[in-house]
């Protein structure tokens, strides 16, 4: 095993950015205080994720690329979101998880994942004629089916995030531009019928309370109101670990995992906040390097799918925490507390690491003059 370990071309540089951003969690769990059990739970979720890892790239994961296996997997998160609502357990008016006690299971977070392995089979087999308009409506009823399931728990934090995919996967496909500005106007009008009909009043309230933060302080504006207090009262170096008054008191809610970027910058301030942006963008421009090495348009429709999942978590939980976005309730990728986005980022490295095997192998091929198949 070690020997086989050893073989493998780990992309040492992602974790050189992946590191701080889980030792910035930790520490911000464990400068909670005493009383908080998020710190000595989240690290065993980070070695379960590091297992998962190493375990998941020392695959050979060329399967993935095979129709039936990827329609497989669809079918089975799909049965899995829809069971939830039956069997899920309710926290904070949302049907999200299985509980089994012991821990807890999220399925929109592995849906992410499938839904990229199923986009990056969709649009390789069909590079020839991808600027037809049908491959938006297609791909998008695949991602439509996953959103109106994990929409109606309601999350509509993760339900964005599977849009964020697809629109990602949609731009490197090849798909005509026009087309694109065709789908943008088709969302906008998607968004006003939800906006009168899907919505719930607690996913209007949400919104309403971006676009007037200040209304309703003791309400709906509440979670947006302190976490920027928290982002602006860090200033320019923080107020130091354990310091972070808005969390450490509690005025700052879910301070471990939906606002864990106000607990960091009020603690760490403007320059530790430039730290953090620099190693998750180094994290993406590594994720896309190796999606310009793919061995196949799958490899590389997959690499890009992966850092559209991550960019859109982090824009989206950074936005929310500084009041430039609705709340929804999204987690910081690699730094907040939870096991199940945990396990499935470290998942999704895994078969991008197993998936640069392919790429070494196949310029091997190439340099012995052999033809590589596609």
């Amino acid at each position: 095993m070690l020997t086989r370990i050893a073989k493998i071309d780990y992309d040492w540089a992602i974790f050189f950015g992946i590191i701080p951003l889980i030792a910035a969690g930790l520490i911000t769990m464990y400068s909670f205080g005493e009383t908080s059990a998020f710190f000595s739970r989240q690290l065993i979720w980070v070695g379960i994720s590091f297992a998962v890892f190493v375990f998941v790239s020392l695959l050979d994961l060329r399967f993935l690329r095979e129709t039936r296996f990827v329609v497989m997997l669809y079918g089975i998160i799909a049965s899995l979101l829809l069971l939830l609502f039956i069997l899920g357990s309710t926290f904070k008016g949302s049907t999200s998880w299985f509980d089994f006690g012991f821990f807890a299971f999220q399925p929109s977070d592995p849906a992410k994942l499938v839904l990229i392995l199923v986009l990056a089979k969709y649009f390789s087999r069909r590079h020839v004629d991808i600027k037809n308009i049908r491959h938006i409506f297609v791909s998008g009823f695949y991602a439509l089916i996953l959103f109106i399931l994990i929409f109606l728990q309601p999350d509509f934090g993760s339900a964005i995030i599977i849009v964020g995919i697809w629109f990602g996967m949609v731009l490197v496909s090849g798909i005509s531009k026009k087309h694109i500005l065709l789908l943008l106007s088709t969302a906008l009008v998607v968004f006003s019928l939800l906006w009168f009909f899907g919505f719930t009043d607690i996913q209007k309230a949400r919104l309403e309370s971006f676009l007037h933060p200040y209304a309703d302080l003791t309400g709906a504006g509440y979670n947006a109101y302190q976490s920027a207090v928290a982002v602006g009262s860090g200033e320019l170096l923080g107020k130091g670990i354990g310091y972070g008054t808005q969390s450490r008191l509690q005025f700052l809610p879910e301070y471990e995992s939906d606002f864990i970027f106000a607990a960091f910058s009020e603690e760490w301030g403007f320059v530790g906040v430039m730290f953090l942006f620099f190693f998750f963008g180094f994290v993406i421009w590594r994720i896309v390097l190796n999606a310009q090495d793919g061995a196949t348009n799958f490899e590389t429709l997959y690499a890009v799918g992966f850092a559209s999942m991550l960019l859109s978590h982090f824009v989206i939980h950074v936005g929310t925490n500084i009041g430039l976005l609705p709340v929804t309730g999204l987690t910081m990728p690699f730094m907040s507390y939870g096991g199940s986005h945990l396990l499935t980022e470290f998942l999704g490295l895994g078969v991008l690491i197993s998936m640069r095997q392919y790429r070494r192998e196949s310029k091997e091929i190439i340099g012995r003059g052999d033809i590589l198949e596609a």
